[in-house]
Protein backbone atom coordinates (compact mmCIF):
# COMPACT_ATOMS: atom_id res chain seq x y z
CA UNK A 1 0.00 0.00 0.00
CA UNK A 2 1.42 3.62 -0.88
CA UNK A 3 -0.07 7.07 0.35
CA UNK A 4 0.29 8.56 -3.06
CA UNK A 5 -2.45 5.67 -4.12
CA UNK A 6 -4.70 6.55 -1.19
CA UNK A 7 -4.61 10.10 -1.76
CA UNK A 8 -5.56 9.52 -5.55
CA UNK A 9 -8.59 7.38 -4.22
CA UNK A 10 -9.93 10.06 -2.29
CA UNK A 11 -8.98 12.34 -5.39
CA UNK A 12 -10.98 10.87 -7.38
CA UNK A 13 -14.05 10.53 -4.96
CA UNK A 14 -13.35 7.18 -4.16
CA UNK A 15 -14.63 5.13 -0.59
CA UNK A 16 -11.85 4.18 1.66
CA UNK A 17 -11.50 0.86 3.17
CA UNK A 18 -10.73 0.92 6.85
CA UNK A 19 -7.85 -0.86 5.78
CA UNK A 20 -6.10 2.51 3.39
CA UNK A 21 -7.59 5.23 6.30
CA UNK A 22 -5.70 3.10 9.29
CA UNK A 23 -2.08 2.71 6.66
CA UNK A 24 -2.38 6.62 6.19
CA UNK A 25 -2.93 7.72 9.85
CA UNK A 26 -0.54 5.53 11.29
CA UNK A 27 2.06 5.99 8.69
CA UNK A 28 1.54 10.13 8.96
CA UNK A 29 1.64 9.67 12.90
CA UNK A 30 4.97 7.94 13.16
CA UNK A 31 6.40 10.33 10.32
CA UNK A 32 6.34 7.68 7.60
CA UNK A 33 4.27 9.93 5.75
CA UNK A 34 5.32 13.42 5.21
CA UNK A 35 3.16 16.59 5.59
CA UNK A 36 2.87 17.56 1.89
CA UNK A 37 0.95 13.78 1.33
CA UNK A 38 -0.94 14.87 4.51
CA UNK A 39 -1.86 18.07 3.13
CA UNK A 40 -2.99 16.62 -0.34
CA UNK A 41 -4.85 14.31 1.65
CA UNK A 42 -6.77 16.88 3.92
CA UNK A 43 -7.17 18.76 0.29
CA UNK A 44 -9.08 15.78 -1.21
CA UNK A 45 -11.15 15.03 1.94
CA UNK A 46 -12.33 18.88 1.83
CA UNK A 47 -13.51 18.65 -1.50
CA UNK A 48 -14.40 14.66 -2.04
CA UNK A 49 -16.27 14.89 1.26
CA UNK A 50 -16.10 11.27 2.77
CA UNK A 51 -19.15 8.52 3.63
CA UNK A 52 -20.20 7.87 7.01
CA UNK A 53 -18.28 4.50 7.69
CA UNK A 54 -15.17 6.64 6.35
CA UNK A 55 -15.58 9.53 9.41
CA UNK A 56 -16.19 6.10 11.73
CA UNK A 57 -12.80 4.69 10.49
CA UNK A 58 -10.79 7.91 10.62
CA UNK A 59 -11.93 8.73 13.76
CA UNK A 60 -10.85 5.39 15.24
CA UNK A 61 -8.39 4.96 13.31
CA UNK A 62 -6.77 8.70 14.75
CA UNK A 63 -7.70 7.61 18.35
CA UNK A 64 -5.73 4.60 18.20
CA UNK A 65 -2.54 6.40 17.22
CA UNK A 66 -2.36 7.37 21.66
CA UNK A 67 -3.89 5.87 24.37
CA UNK A 68 -7.60 4.93 25.28
CA UNK A 69 -8.51 5.48 29.03
CA UNK A 70 -9.42 2.24 30.29
CA UNK A 71 -11.64 3.60 33.33
CA UNK A 72 -13.20 0.45 33.98
CA UNK A 73 -11.74 -0.14 37.66
CA UNK A 74 -13.71 3.41 38.17
CA UNK A 75 -17.30 2.17 39.97
CA UNK A 76 -19.84 4.33 38.19
CA UNK A 77 -20.64 5.34 34.86
CA UNK A 78 -18.24 8.04 32.62
CA UNK A 79 -20.07 10.67 30.58
CA UNK A 80 -19.15 14.06 29.47
CA UNK A 81 -19.51 16.89 27.01
CA UNK A 82 -18.57 18.74 24.34
CA UNK A 83 -19.27 22.52 22.67
CA UNK A 84 -18.24 23.70 19.48
CA UNK A 85 -17.70 26.96 20.90
CA UNK A 86 -18.96 30.30 21.33
CA UNK A 87 -18.98 33.55 23.58
CA UNK A 88 -19.50 32.92 27.33
CA UNK A 89 -19.74 29.56 27.08
CA UNK A 90 -19.18 28.37 30.28
CA UNK A 91 -21.36 25.25 30.86
CA UNK A 92 -18.35 22.63 31.69
CA UNK A 93 -17.74 24.54 35.01
CA UNK A 94 -21.13 24.15 35.88
CA UNK A 95 -22.16 20.99 34.54
CA UNK A 96 -18.95 18.90 35.60
CA UNK A 97 -19.86 19.07 39.34
CA UNK A 98 -23.24 18.76 39.09
CA UNK A 99 -22.94 15.64 36.74
CA UNK A 100 -20.63 14.33 39.34
CA UNK A 101 -22.81 14.80 42.05
CA UNK A 102 -24.80 12.99 40.44
CA UNK A 103 -22.82 9.94 40.69
CA UNK A 104 -21.18 10.19 36.94
CA UNK A 105 -17.47 10.42 36.63
CA UNK A 106 -16.92 13.13 33.96
CA UNK A 107 -13.00 13.00 32.53
CA UNK A 108 -13.06 15.97 30.67
CA UNK A 109 -10.53 16.96 28.21
CA UNK A 110 -10.47 20.31 27.37
CA UNK A 111 -9.62 22.86 24.73
CA UNK A 112 -8.30 26.44 24.81
CA UNK A 113 -9.78 29.75 22.80
CA UNK A 114 -9.23 30.11 19.55
CA UNK A 115 -10.29 33.44 17.99
CA UNK A 116 -13.44 34.86 19.20
CA UNK A 117 -14.44 31.55 21.04
CA UNK A 118 -13.11 30.94 24.75
CA UNK A 119 -11.50 28.06 25.81
CA UNK A 120 -12.74 26.30 28.72
CA UNK A 121 -8.41 25.78 30.07
CA UNK A 122 -7.79 29.62 29.89
CA UNK A 123 -10.85 29.93 32.42
CA UNK A 124 -9.86 27.45 34.76
CA UNK A 125 -5.85 28.64 34.59
CA UNK A 126 -7.38 32.04 35.57
CA UNK A 127 -7.81 29.62 39.03
CA UNK A 128 -4.62 31.09 41.20
CA UNK A 129 -3.26 27.75 40.71
CA UNK A 130 -4.83 25.38 38.95
CA UNK A 131 -2.98 22.80 37.19
CA UNK A 132 -4.66 21.22 33.56
CA UNK A 133 -1.31 19.66 32.45
CA UNK A 134 -2.07 16.58 35.24
CA UNK A 135 -0.62 12.91 33.55
CA UNK A 136 -3.12 10.43 32.93
CA UNK A 137 -2.65 8.82 36.00
CA UNK A 138 -2.62 12.14 37.96
CA UNK A 139 -6.22 12.47 36.04
CA UNK A 140 -7.08 9.17 37.35
CA UNK A 141 -6.24 10.04 41.35
CA UNK A 142 -8.36 13.13 40.84
CA UNK A 143 -11.52 11.23 38.98
CA UNK A 144 -11.82 8.35 41.73
CA UNK A 145 -11.35 11.24 44.60
CA UNK A 146 -14.29 13.75 43.04
CA UNK A 147 -15.61 12.35 39.99
CA UNK A 148 -14.00 15.10 37.44
CA UNK A 149 -10.78 15.98 35.95
CA UNK A 150 -10.38 18.94 34.03
CA UNK A 151 -7.17 18.83 31.81
CA UNK A 152 -5.86 19.34 28.66
CA UNK A 153 -4.90 17.38 25.39
CA UNK A 154 -1.89 14.78 26.65
CA UNK A 155 0.36 13.98 24.35
CA UNK A 156 -0.89 10.37 24.85
CA UNK A 157 -4.16 11.48 23.36
CA UNK A 158 -4.94 11.28 19.67
CA UNK A 159 -1.48 12.49 18.89
CA UNK A 160 -2.22 11.94 15.00
CA UNK A 161 -4.73 14.77 15.56
CA UNK A 162 -2.86 17.25 16.71
CA UNK A 163 -0.51 17.24 13.61
CA UNK A 164 -3.23 16.69 11.67
CA UNK A 165 -5.07 20.19 13.16
CA UNK A 166 -1.87 21.78 12.61
CA UNK A 167 -2.01 20.99 9.25
CA UNK A 168 -5.13 21.97 8.07
CA UNK A 169 -4.49 25.36 10.38
CA UNK A 170 -2.09 26.33 7.51
CA UNK A 171 -3.70 24.19 3.95
CA UNK A 172 -6.79 26.21 4.43
CA UNK A 173 -9.30 22.54 5.42
CA UNK A 174 -9.86 23.57 8.90
CA UNK A 175 -13.63 23.56 7.63
CA UNK A 176 -14.13 20.04 6.05
CA UNK A 177 -17.09 18.66 8.25
CA UNK A 178 -15.54 14.95 8.16
CA UNK A 179 -12.23 16.32 9.53
CA UNK A 180 -13.83 18.18 11.89
CA UNK A 181 -15.65 15.71 13.53
CA UNK A 182 -12.88 13.28 13.98
CA UNK A 183 -10.91 15.92 15.42
CA UNK A 184 -13.27 16.28 18.08
CA UNK A 185 -14.49 12.61 18.12
CA UNK A 186 -10.79 10.89 18.39
CA UNK A 187 -10.03 12.85 21.70
CA UNK A 188 -13.75 12.28 23.19
CA UNK A 189 -13.98 8.84 22.17
CA UNK A 190 -10.77 7.98 23.84
CA UNK A 191 -11.55 9.80 27.56
CA UNK A 192 -12.95 6.03 28.23
CA UNK A 193 -16.39 7.15 28.45
CA UNK A 194 -19.98 5.54 28.14
CA UNK A 195 -21.67 8.66 26.96
CA UNK A 196 -20.96 11.52 25.37
CA UNK A 197 -23.00 14.80 25.03
CA UNK A 198 -22.65 17.92 21.87
CA UNK A 199 -23.51 21.17 22.42
CA UNK A 200 -23.76 22.21 19.09
CA UNK A 201 -23.47 26.27 19.14
CA UNK A 202 -25.87 27.88 16.31
CA UNK A 203 -25.66 31.46 15.47
CA UNK A 204 -23.53 35.05 15.29
CA UNK A 205 -21.13 33.77 17.72
CA UNK A 206 -21.06 30.29 16.94
CA UNK A 207 -18.45 29.00 14.45
CA UNK A 208 -21.51 27.49 12.25
CA UNK A 209 -23.47 30.33 12.13
CA UNK A 210 -26.18 28.32 9.96
CA UNK A 211 -29.07 26.27 11.64
CA UNK A 212 -28.57 24.08 8.64
CA UNK A 213 -24.93 23.52 9.44
CA UNK A 214 -24.87 22.89 12.98
CA UNK A 215 -27.15 20.16 12.21
CA UNK A 216 -25.35 18.64 9.56
CA UNK A 217 -22.23 18.65 11.85
CA UNK A 218 -24.68 17.54 14.85
CA UNK A 219 -25.68 14.61 12.55
CA UNK A 220 -21.94 13.56 11.41
CA UNK A 221 -20.83 13.33 14.71
CA UNK A 222 -24.12 11.49 16.17
CA UNK A 223 -23.30 8.81 13.21
CA UNK A 224 -19.19 8.87 14.30
CA UNK A 225 -20.42 7.94 18.25
CA UNK A 226 -23.25 5.18 17.57
CA UNK A 227 -20.75 3.94 15.20
CA UNK A 228 -18.30 3.10 17.90
CA UNK A 229 -20.61 1.97 19.92
CA UNK A 230 -21.18 4.87 22.74
CA UNK A 231 -24.73 6.39 23.83
CA UNK A 232 -24.69 9.72 22.21
CA UNK A 233 -27.39 12.96 21.89
CA UNK A 234 -26.83 16.06 20.17
CA UNK A 235 -28.30 19.36 21.02
CA UNK A 236 -28.32 22.13 19.18
CA UNK A 237 -27.79 25.69 21.11
CA UNK A 238 -28.31 29.40 20.50
CA UNK A 239 -25.10 31.32 20.26
CA UNK A 240 -26.83 34.72 18.52
CA UNK A 241 -25.82 36.50 22.21
CA UNK A 242 -23.34 35.25 24.74
CA UNK A 243 -24.18 32.82 27.55
CA UNK A 244 -24.94 34.54 31.13
CA UNK A 245 -23.61 38.00 31.76
CA UNK A 246 -19.84 37.80 31.13
CA UNK A 247 -17.24 37.06 28.77
CA UNK A 248 -13.67 36.62 30.06
CA UNK A 249 -11.74 34.19 31.50
CA UNK A 250 -11.74 34.93 35.54
CA UNK A 251 -15.47 37.02 34.98
CA UNK A 252 -16.65 33.26 33.82
CA UNK A 253 -15.43 31.37 37.20
CA UNK A 254 -17.05 33.85 39.49
CA UNK A 255 -20.45 33.32 37.45
CA UNK A 256 -20.04 29.91 37.58
CA UNK A 257 -19.27 29.72 40.98
CA UNK A 258 -22.52 32.14 41.32
CA UNK A 259 -24.58 29.84 39.36
CA UNK A 260 -23.41 26.71 41.28
CA UNK A 261 -24.60 28.79 44.37
CA UNK A 262 -28.44 29.28 42.46
CA UNK A 263 -27.64 32.68 41.90
CA UNK A 264 -26.29 32.64 38.21
CA UNK A 265 -28.28 33.84 35.02
CA UNK A 266 -31.38 32.13 33.88
CA UNK A 267 -29.81 30.89 31.13
CA UNK A 268 -26.32 29.75 31.99
CA UNK A 269 -28.37 27.70 34.66
CA UNK A 270 -30.81 26.15 32.34
CA UNK A 271 -28.65 25.41 29.44
CA UNK A 272 -26.37 23.73 32.15
CA UNK A 273 -29.24 21.95 33.49
CA UNK A 274 -30.18 20.53 30.89
CA UNK A 275 -26.81 19.49 29.80
CA UNK A 276 -26.13 17.83 33.09
CA UNK A 277 -29.19 15.85 32.73
CA UNK A 278 -28.58 14.41 29.29
CA UNK A 279 -25.11 13.48 30.62
CA UNK A 280 -26.99 12.03 33.50
CA UNK A 281 -29.27 9.82 31.52
CA UNK A 282 -26.93 8.65 29.09
CA UNK A 283 -24.40 7.43 31.48
CA UNK A 284 -27.43 5.49 33.13
CA UNK A 285 -27.82 7.10 36.44
CA UNK A 286 -31.66 7.99 35.87
CA UNK A 287 -34.08 6.11 33.97
CA UNK A 288 -35.43 8.77 32.14
CA UNK A 289 -34.20 12.76 31.39
CA UNK A 290 -37.21 14.00 34.16
CA UNK A 291 -35.43 12.01 36.98
CA UNK A 292 -32.41 13.15 35.46
CA UNK A 293 -33.17 16.93 35.54
CA UNK A 294 -34.49 16.64 38.94
CA UNK A 295 -31.35 14.63 40.20
CA UNK A 296 -29.34 17.79 38.76
CA UNK A 297 -31.70 20.48 40.14
CA UNK A 298 -31.45 18.87 43.37
CA UNK A 299 -27.56 18.60 43.07
CA UNK A 300 -27.53 22.80 42.42
CA UNK A 301 -30.20 23.35 45.20
CA UNK A 302 -28.33 21.15 48.12
CA UNK A 303 -24.74 22.92 46.53
CA UNK A 304 -23.17 19.19 46.07
CA UNK A 305 -22.23 20.37 42.68
CA UNK A 306 -20.48 23.72 44.20
CA UNK A 307 -18.60 21.89 46.56
CA UNK A 308 -17.48 18.96 43.66
CA UNK A 309 -16.27 21.86 41.94
CA UNK A 310 -14.61 22.99 45.35
CA UNK A 311 -13.02 19.94 45.20
CA UNK A 312 -11.64 19.19 41.89
CA UNK A 313 -9.79 22.84 42.22
CA UNK A 314 -7.99 22.23 45.42
CA UNK A 315 -7.00 18.70 43.64
CA UNK A 316 -5.39 20.60 41.07
CA UNK A 317 -3.63 22.50 42.57
CA UNK A 318 -6.05 25.59 42.54
CA UNK A 319 -7.13 27.86 45.35
CA UNK A 320 -10.59 26.83 46.00
CA UNK A 321 -11.19 29.82 48.07
CA UNK A 322 -12.00 31.80 44.48
CA UNK A 323 -15.53 29.75 45.94
CA UNK A 324 -15.98 31.94 48.95
CA UNK A 325 -14.14 34.90 47.86
CA UNK A 326 -13.84 35.74 43.89
CA UNK A 327 -11.85 39.26 44.08
CA UNK A 328 -9.11 36.47 44.57
CA UNK A 329 -9.49 35.70 40.71
CA UNK A 330 -7.24 38.14 38.65
CA UNK A 331 -9.18 41.58 38.29
CA UNK A 332 -8.80 44.05 35.00
CA UNK A 333 -5.89 46.67 35.66
CA UNK A 334 -8.57 49.14 33.94
CA UNK A 335 -12.68 49.40 34.30
CA UNK A 336 -14.37 51.01 31.92
CA UNK A 337 -18.07 51.55 32.72
CA UNK A 338 -20.46 52.56 29.43
CA UNK A 339 -23.54 53.36 29.95
CA UNK A 340 -26.86 54.19 28.70
CA UNK A 341 -27.80 57.66 27.51
CA UNK A 342 -31.60 56.79 27.85
CA UNK A 343 -34.14 54.16 29.18
CA UNK A 344 -34.98 51.15 26.88
CA UNK A 345 -34.39 47.81 26.02
CA UNK A 346 -31.19 45.85 24.80
CA UNK A 347 -32.58 44.28 21.30
CA UNK A 348 -29.16 42.39 20.36
CA UNK A 349 -25.86 41.99 21.85
CA UNK A 350 -23.21 41.26 19.04
CA UNK A 351 -21.26 37.57 20.62
CA UNK A 352 -18.86 37.73 17.85
CA UNK A 353 -18.07 41.36 18.17
CA UNK A 354 -18.01 40.89 21.77
CA UNK A 355 -15.85 37.59 21.81
CA UNK A 356 -13.01 39.32 19.08
CA UNK A 357 -13.01 42.48 21.35
CA UNK A 358 -12.39 40.32 24.47
CA UNK A 359 -9.52 38.50 22.54
CA UNK A 360 -8.04 41.86 21.78
CA UNK A 361 -8.25 42.69 25.56
CA UNK A 362 -6.16 39.39 26.47
CA UNK A 363 -9.30 37.20 26.85
CA UNK A 364 -7.77 34.63 23.94
CA UNK A 365 -5.55 34.07 21.31
CA UNK A 366 -5.64 34.62 17.50
CA UNK A 367 -3.19 31.78 16.66
CA UNK A 368 -2.74 28.24 18.67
Amino acid sequence: MRAVDVVQKKRDGGELTCAEIDFFIHGYARGDIPDYQASAFTMAVFFRGMAPAEIVALTESMMRTGEVLDLSDLPGPKADKHSTGGVGDKTSLVLAPLAAACGVYVPMISGRGLGHTGGTLDKLESIPGFNVRLSLAQLRAVLRDCGLGLIGQTPEIAPADRKLYALRDVTATVESLPLISASIMSKKMAEGIDALVLDVKCGDGAFLRGRDEARTLAETMLGIGKGMGKRVAALITDMDQPLGRTAGNALEVAECVETLKGRGPTDLESLSIELAAWMVHLAGAAASLDAARTRVREALASGAGLERFRRVIELQGGDPRVCDDPSLLPQAEETVAVRSERDGRVARLAARAIGHAGMLLGAGRETV
